[in-house]
């Protein structure tokens, strides 16, 4: 543990200086590769924590698309920015966490408060600009996270206010696509429920509860799986839309935690 701590403190955080440094300054200047540096980012802290990401399909390409995905552990941040040029929908306590919020605002994370209903119409207003770049917005729509082994009920409540904005802007149509997060093996064999609770990051547990059991835990396979995206307009009802994108995150977790036959998976 003290030899993880140094390469922690020696090599992970001056890298990941440099590369807040450089994503400023191309913010800044408005560059259009925004996204390269923090997946660059995001890869450096798999590779620290040992999290090897498998891609099963891909996010809708060049379409506003709000991705509703299950929410297992603050890993699931840098093991998706890893693979994929998107940004989040998190939870306003997770831009006051040391190196997290780091690489969360480096990829231009849409922070909401939780306590503020007022805070809706920002949150909304940000999303559509992320989505309007052409680059998919990540919402965990559980609320919360849960262990890995099955799917909360998704909150509908975002989805609907982003339906509200369109018909109050000038989009007119935006996808929802299901996304499934997995871990599925530890150390390259298969993952118990006893192990699931110590990389889980449930209920009110601060960034550093879970943190050594992490660090000790060796090498963890994450796949994380992109179902085909729906068309949705200002019309349609949030709910059953909402409905649709959990069966199909549900189903897809499933299948990878059992290593059943997968089901059909969007090519991008």
């Amino acid at each position: 543990m003290i030899m993880r701590t140094l390469i922690f403190a020696l090599v992970v955080v001056p890298i990941l200086l440099v590369l807040g440094i450089v994503q400023k300054i191309i913010l800044w200047v408005k560059l259009p590769f925004w996204h390269a540096v923090p997946m660059l980012a995001h890869k450096v802290v798999c590779t620290y924590l040992g999290i090897k990401v498998t891609q099963i399909g891909a996010p809708a390409a060049s379409k506003p698309t709000l991705l509703l995905s299950n929410h297992i552990s603050w890993m699931d941040i840098p093991a998706i920015g890893s693979i994929v040029p998107i940004s989040f929908v998190a939870k306003a306590e997770v831009g006051r966490w040391p190196i997290v919020s780091t690489l969360a605002k480096l990829q231009k994370t849409i922070f909401v408060d939780r306590t503020r209903k007022t805070d809706t119409g920002r949150v909304v207003t940000e999303m559509s600009d992320r989505m309007n770049e052409g680059r998919g917005v990540v919402l965990f729509a559980e609320g919360t996270s849960d262990i890995g082994s099955h799917v909360l009920p998704f909150r509908s409540a975002l989805v609907g206010a982003t339906q509200a904005a369109m018909k109050a802007g000038d989009a007119t149509e935006i996808y929802i696509q299901p996304m499934c997060i997995a871990y599925t093996k530890l150390n390259g064999l298969p993952i118990s429920r006893a192990e699931r609770t110590k990389i889980a990051w449930v209920g009110d547990m601060g960034l550093t509860d879970n943190m050594s059991d992490i660090l000790l835990s060796g090498t963890k396979s994450v796949s994380i799986m992109f179902g085909e995206p729906m068309l949705i307009d200002g019309t349609m009802d949030r709910k059953k839309i909402t409905q649709q994108a959990h069966a199909q995150v549900r189903e897809m977790l499933v299948a990878l935690n059992r290593g059943l036959p997968l089901p059909k998976a969007h090519k991008g």
